[in-house]
């Protein structure tokens, strides 16, 4: 069972056949929930995942638990703030591979990520004690990485699935028919569990991945339905009150996440011929051919 999230603290998770450690950076916010999880693997040969944003505290804690023993690879899932910059802070002191995708070129994401090498979606990892296989599974950004544990058939998911909350899809790097894509593509695969960069190990992934998938459609549809409604009584609506009605049920402190998202809806929707964007204002296609 796991305890509650105190950062620094390691919990233990799956099944044990492999050593698995979480450690909660000390980052919590509204965007990051209780904050970052770093993952320890291994018992004598280590990797890490997603050492988390550059927090010197964070990263001596990690060195702590580490207590000497080899780390193998540092797994990083996406070159976020919140992901990727403690690794440069780590290979200050460990002499091991960085395993990864570079920030895309432009996006403003952290510049002080490199990985040691070109790596592909299906390659696979060999670490003494145990194999990760790499996914590459865009949509929140595009160079977004899973990572899978195979003896324990544990899913490293970064922000691709998060426990409680859904990934913001961030355009234009960011793209809803990818990560929809990839969230298809995890369906296929015999998982065990889900181990998030933000909320607690799921041990439920079929069910898990599903209800996403459905909570996105969903949300898909309902812009769909607001967009045609409101066509027929003010006209084209923009980004920000399409928003405000899509997205009534969630705070409003995280309405401009929820844009970001929603405009990924829209463009998805767009290539498929469903509607259509006139200076910066959104309509269905088929009101337009009305006109």
């Amino acid at each position: 069972m796991q305890t509650d999230f105190i950062a620094g603290q390691p919990v233990e998770v799956g099944s044990g056949g492999i050593a698995v450690q979480r450690i909660l950076g000390r980052n919590a916010g509204p965007m990051t929930g209780p904050g970052t999880n770093t993952y320890l693997i291994g018992r004598q040969h280590l990797a890490i995942v997603d050492p988390g944003p550059a927090d010197q505290h964070h990263i001596d804690r990690l060195l702590a638990l580490i207590d000497g023993r080899r780390v193998e690879a540092i797994f990083v899932t996406h070159t976020h703030g919140d992901h990727s910059p403690g690794t440069a802070l780590l290979q200050a002191h460990l002499d091991t591979q960085v395993i990864g995708l570079a920030p895309p070129h432009g996006s403003g994401q952290d510049p002080s990520f490199r990985p040691t090498r070109l790596y592909e979606n299906g390659q696979r990892i060999h670490c003494s004690e145990f194999t990760m296989s790499l996914l590459h599974t865009p949509g929140h950004v595009s160079n977004h990485l899973c990572f899978l544990l195979e003896a324990e058939m544990m899913l490293f998911t970064g922000d691709h699935i998060l426990e409680g909350t859904t990934p913001v899809i961030l355009p234009p790097d960011g793209n809803m028919r990818h990560y929809l894509d990839s969230l298809e593509k995890l369906q296929s695969l015999a998982l065990r569990y889900l181990a998030p960069a933000h909320g607690r190990v799921m041990d439920n992934p079929a069910q898990v991945i599903e209800t996403l998938y459905r909570h996105r459609m969903r949300r898909e549809r309902k812009a769909l339905s607001v967009l045609t409604q409101r066509s027929l009584t003010i006209g084209a609506s923009s980004l920000h009150e399409l928003a405000v009605a899509v997205y009534d049920d969630v705070p409003g402190h995280l309405l401009p996440w929820a844009e970001r998202t929603l405009l990924a809806h829209l463009i998805k929707l767009a290539e498929d011929g469903a509607v259509v964007c006139q200076n910066e204002r959104w309509q269905p296609a088929q009101s337009l051919n009305n006109v």
